[in-house]
């Protein structure tokens, strides 16, 4: 549970991070400022976009990584389920296959008259 928990934080912060730059860039351009200050604004921000890219890059590598190591143990837990599930059926089915023992007769109603 806590693996999921950490997973969907790294969504949250990468969905928030681009959020506020949506955000700026909205704000930027709905403001009342004139036209050079608004496309120095606007450099600033683009200017900034590579650096949001690679952040934004490195939290889904790391949350790609985390789901991918979360898969290969459950499959190594799956993987030893069956091998044990694999192990026991042939076991019962060597048992079934031996040789049992006659059961004693049943004595009936017409044996005893």
């Amino acid at each position: 549970m806590a693996d999921n928990r950490s997973g969907n934080t790294g969504v949250f912060f990468a969905g928030m991070l681009l959020g506020a730059t949506a955000g700026a860039v909205a704000g930027l351009l709905l403001t009342p400022r004139n036209g050079r200050e608004t496309r120095q604004l606007i450099k600033k921000a683009a200017d900034a976009l590579p650096e949001l890219a690679e952040d934004v890059s490195t939290t889904v590598q790391i949350q790609a990584n985390r789901v991918s190591d979360r898969a290969l143990q459950n499959w190594d837990g799956t993987l030893d389920r069956l091998k044990l599930a694999i192990a026991a059926g042939l076991e019962a089915s060597q048992r079934d296959r031996q040789p049992q023992e006659d059961p004693p007769p049943v004595a009936s109603s017409r044996d005893s008259a």
